[in-house]
């Protein structure tokens, strides 16, 4: 009896991993084309050459298309010093000025060390920037739960962007964002 009980729990758990897999990616690579009054841009790593690492290349990008299709007014790039020495938010500016956008425009969070701090600091900033709509761009097993932080903090016009960039980590990062997306 027990070893059936295991097996059943064992096949309602996969199935929800699964399905909540799909999901994830699923939402994360569906941009519904909406336009909203600010881009926040989560952060990635920063090589040890101060270079940006190709994921957070891809993330800005997606970032610096919203703004040039007139999809966002303002860009927010959120995220922590890393181990390599470099604040991504500082490292993101400078990439999106390198392409033309004004400085007035690209908003720095240099202490959004994990997602939850990104959203509590954007939101910090609602009043100052006076935004009612976001686009969060990150990879696409990400934005799910991102956007679901930003909704439990009572912002209601979320939506988002993922870059169309895949690499074998995305699987790593799938069966992480799973506890992550419950435990939050």
């Amino acid at each position: 009896m027990a070893k059936k009980l295991f097996k059943i729990v064992a096949f309602i758990f996969i199935s929800w991993f699964i399905i909540h897999s799909l999901y994830i990616t699923i939402d994360g690579i569906s941009d519904q084309g909406k336009n909203a009054d600010l881009a926040v841009i989560l952060g990635s790593k920063v090589n040890e050459d101060g270079t940006l690492s190709k994921r957070l290349e891809k993330r800005l990008e997606s970032g610096l298309d919203l703004y040039k299709n007139h999809r966002v007014k303002k860009l927010l790039v959120s995220g922590g010093l890393g181990k390599e020495g470099f604040y991504e938010g500082d490292k993101m500016k400078e990439f999106l000025a390198s392409k033309g956008i004004p400085d007035s425009l690209i908003i720095v969070d240099n202490f959004g060390n994990n997602t939850r701090l990104t959203v509590e600091n954007t939101l910090k900033l609602r009043s100052k920037l006076k935004f009612n709509s976001i686009i969060v761009v990150s990879q696409y097993f990400h934005v799910t739960r991102t956007k679901k932080l930003f909704e439990d903090r009572g912002c209601e016009n979320v939506s988002s962007v993922s870059p169309n960039y895949f690499e074998w980590r995305d699987l790593y990062s799938i069966l992480r964002e799973f506890p992550a997306y419950y435990i939050q």
